[in-house]
């Protein structure tokens, strides 16, 4: 049975020092379907690896210079990642060349002479294994962001954030860095949906969670949807006055996005109130405290006036509010 139109357009290394058993292999699997590049030594297969990232390496064990184990040793190395299958070809079928085959990394092999029914089936088994393998890896990483991400605005969801923080205030209380923390609450959304409906109160947070997310822009920083109409800013290595300039950006890109709301006490468009606080985490410190002390700021907000941001840094006395 030959390849399968997936498998036919697989790319095949062939590593060997010998040009005939290079050329005959190439006949053969040429036949069979699949593309093929030739290494004639350990040092130009590595090259070539690099550059043309093979689906599988068909490797001789018993090459000059750098033999088979080598190269599948220095080919594992490179791989780290995409787990490309090696099938060993050699003349040595003892136990201790087997033992040691697959030890530096060869998923099977097969000896010399060929049999070649045994190598087509051990190439399009490796083939099809390592294809399923990457297909499994990405739905295993899809479904770990579908677990971390809030289903209706596509940010950062609840317990993204609380793992995070937690990460985050762990590693600059070691460094003692400064960790912001944003929290953002929009203003009288209850009035919002009672006036225009769920399905446009939804359209609404999905375009408010994305204006905070283009602000957002270096790679540490996290948007998460904190509640129900609530979002969270994890700014690490931030200090005050980076905070303030990402608290006023939100609440500037929230307005400029001149979304209606009639009912709306302080404006005639959406508006969004926002607390934060910034602090370099100690030994003694609380972490809660401090995702209270920014609640706390965000309830300022919201009560003297709304559509504003206000900074608490643990101390009353300390408050700013704009």
């Amino acid at each position: 049975m030959k390849a399968t139109a997936q498998e036919s357009q697989s790319l095949v290394l062939i590593v060997d020092d010998e040009p005939f058993i290079r050329l005959i292999l190439r006949h053969f699997l040429e036949r069979e379907g699949y593309q093929i590049a030739e290494a004639q030594n350990g040092i130009e297969a590595l090259t070539l690896f690099n550059q043309l990232h093979p689906d599988i390496v068909l490797l001789d064990a018993i090459m000059p210079d750098m033999d088979g184990f080598e190269c599948c040793t220095q080919l594992e190395l490179l791989d780290c990642n995409k787990h490309t299958p090696i099938l060993m070809i050699t003349g040595l079928e003892d136990q201790e060349s087997v033992d040691r085959a697959f030890a530096v990394g060869a998923m099977d092999f097969v000896t010399k002479p060929i049999h070649w029914p045994v190598l087509r089936q051990r190439v399009k088994r490796l083939i099809q294994q390592s294809q399923l393998q990457q297909k499994l890896e990405a739905v295993n990483l899809e479904l770990q962001r579908l677990v971390t991400i809030d289903g209706l605005t596509q940010v950062a969801n609840r317990r993204r954030f609380e793992e995070y923080f937690y990460q985050e205030w762990q590693r600059l209380k070691r460094e003692q860095r400064p960790l912001s923390l944003i929290l953002c609450d929009v203003d009288f959304f209850k009035l919002y949906n009672d006036t225009y409906g769920h399905r446009v109160g939804d359209h609404c947070l999905q375009k408010i969670a994305q204006a905070i997310k283009d602000i957002i822009k270096r790679p540490g920083d996290l948007v998460a949807r904190y509640g129900g109409e609530e979002f969270a800013v994890i700014l690490p290595n931030t200090d005050t006055k980076g905070a303030i300039h990402v608290a006023d950006q939100i609440c500037h890109t929230v307005r400029t996005l001149a979304i209606p709301h009639q009912n709306s006490q302080v404006s005639s468009h959406v508006t969004i109130s926002v607390g934060f606080t910034t602090e370099i985490p100690q030994p003694d410190s609380d972490l809660e405290e401090m995702i209270a002390a920014a609640d706390r700021a965000l309830y300022q907000a919201k009560a003297v006036g709304r559509d504003r941001f206000v900074q608490n840094i643990l101390l009353p006395e300390s408050t700013n509010s704009r």
